[in-house]
């Protein structure tokens, strides 16, 4: 599915990596021109979407299934699940909250969702909490669209207020089947999560995974678009700039807290990736740390 399904930073835009704090929001409409109303499957690698329907109707498709649809729906669809779908674009809206894989361990302890598989809603009934849901994305589109002062702040744990409404209308609905391989992905990113410090080779992954180191290489790159070690390197990526951006700690303590043996080899680990050492790039992005990106679905 990999040589298939493109992977976007943006729908149609190639793939980059995102900074850390992303966070976007917009309509499905105000990009009209890009898709009117029929967006092929894709995949985001490295963010999450939630996605309101508004207003209209039409057929979502995640993974391999298709999921007919009539507004209010939504639906939350992790990176690397492949998704899309076909909506009248006279009548349908929706609103569009995309978050950096990098955000999500600071939501994830705020919300009951499960933040690791795709969930769809529709239907009626429930009114009372369709509509907090309805209230909480317009007031996460207008903080954003404001963009007053510390707007960034406040929407973070609205996100997570959102997520913890959607788990509420989730709770009786049917899960959504996943493949083998994005499971045994799934799988693999949590538990690099919890042992990136460690420096566990791969094999130690495939062990814990009960597979084969083939089986794991390919999920990884079904699901995400990188294998094993790319993986983890990525996650200690993301953890040394949070620690860079939002702390004082020196580079020896990063290093140590990143799972690297000394600030020299974190060094030239951190300048291999992002092209500058990490003092330079601490100076460059602190004043900006909190600055959104711009996004699309």
């Amino acid at each position: 599915m990999s040589d298939i399904v493109p992977s976007f930073f943006v729908y149609g835009e190639p793939d980059r990596p995102l900074e850390i704090g992303f966070l976007h929001v917009e309509t499905v409409m105000a990009r009209a021109n890009l898709h009117s109303g029929q967006v092929r499957a894709h995949r985001h690698d490295r963010m999450m979407q939630v996605t309101f329907w508004t207003s209209g109707s039409g057929s979502y498709f995640i993974e391999d299934q298709r999921l007919d649809f009539l507004a209010p729906a939504v639906s939350v669809v992790p990176s690397g699940v492949v998704h899309g779908f076909n909506v009248d674009p006279l009548i349908s809206d929706a609103i569009v909250v995309s978050i950096a894989d990098s955000l999500l361990p600071s939501i994830a302890g705020q919300t009951t969702l499960p933040l690791d598989r795709p969930v769809m809603v529709t239907g009626q009934g429930a009114e009372a909490l369709w509509e907090r849901l309805r209230r909480t994305m317009q007031l996460i589109l207008e903080e954003y669209a404001e963009g007053r002062g510390q707007a960034d702040t406040i929407i973070s744990p609205l996100t997570a207020a959102l997520l913890t409404q959607i788990g509420r209308l989730a709770s009786d609905a049917p899960r959504l089947a996943q493949s083998p391989q994005r499971l045994l992905a799934g799988e693999l990113r949590r538990l690099i999560d919890r042992h990136f410090r460690e420096n566990w080779p791969v094999e130690r992954y495939v062990s814990s995974l009960g597979t084969t180191p083939h089986l794991l290489a390919k999920a990884g790159h079904m699901a995400f678009g990188q294998g094993v070690k790319d993986m983890i390197a990525e996650r200690r990526l993301i953890e040394a700039k949070r620690l860079l951006l939002f702390t004082i700690r020196p580079l020896e303590d990063i290093a140590y807290e990143v799972g690297l043996k000394d600030a020299a080899y974190f060094s030239r680990f951190f300048r291999t990736r992002t092209g500058m050492p990490p003092s330079e790039w601490r100076r460059q992005n602190t004043s900006g740390a909190h600055q959104t990106m711009t996004d699309s679905i």
